[in-house]
């Protein structure tokens, strides 16, 4: 059995944890963390997740809730600020490992940083080290991931959109996936074949206002 913490940072009222014009960034961490929570889970994934809505979970809990459970990996998610609660230009991805990572932690860092950067087409700022408690206490492979600026405008804007938060916690997801070696299988589906290419166009419009993907080859 596969265990993954996926650890949405602070909480609603956590202080200070807000961009300038008031979003909370534990909105967008809870968000992406579920969004990932649900790709694992569809998966087979046992998924261990030590937030709460209506109290910050101190550090030690959480890591605590990791090693306890002999979880294989842990995954902190965020949303990034730069220079206090002002407006500023830094933007971006970055993603965090302990100084003394192993290996394994690299590599893991590797993976999920280059899918989320792909996914969401964002700045890549890198994959960076520092001594953050969730990634010092854990007894497995852990990560921090900062999945945007809160104090820069267009990433705020990103970030308090759902669109964006499923896109970050599915790309997370599909990293660890890739790590474990349990890349999701894409199957493709043909609906038919057309002489004209107006049938094939209003094929694909009755596809996609019945909510599937759709595209003409």
């Amino acid at each position: 059995m596969t265990i993954v913490c996926i650890d949405a940072g602070h909480s609603y009222d956590t202080p200070g944890k807000r961009s300038p014009d008031g979003m909370n960034e534990y909105a967008f961490n809870r968000a992406a963390a579920l969004a990932a929570k649900k790709m694992l889970l569809k998966e087979g994934i046992t998924v261990l997740t030590p937030h709460r809505d209506d109290h910050d979970v101190p550090l030690s809990a959480r890591t605590n809730l990791a090693n306890d459970s002999r979880a294989d990996l842990f995954v902190s998610i965020h949303a990034n600020a730069f220079g206090g609660n002002v407006w500023k230009g830094v933007k971006g991805i970055e993603t965090y490992i302990h100084p003394l990572h192993s290996h394994e932690e690299k590599k893991l860092a590797q993976t999920v940083h280059s899918k989320l950067i792909k996914a969401v087409n964002r700045p890549d700022r890198g994959i960076k080290t520092a001594d953050f408690h969730v990634l010092r206490e854990s007894k497995m492979p852990a990560l921090l991931i900062e999945c945007g600026f809160m104090t820069n405008r267009e990433d705020k804007q990103l970030l308090a959109s759902e669109d964006y938060r499923i896109k970050c916690g599915e790309a997370i997801a599909e990293g660890i996936l890739d790590y474990l070696g349990r890349s999701r299988k894409i199957y493709f589906v043909q609906t038919g074949a057309f002489s004209q290419k107006e049938l094939a166009q209003k094929q694909v419009a009755a596809l996609e206002k019945a909510g599937f993907e759709a595209i003409i080859k």
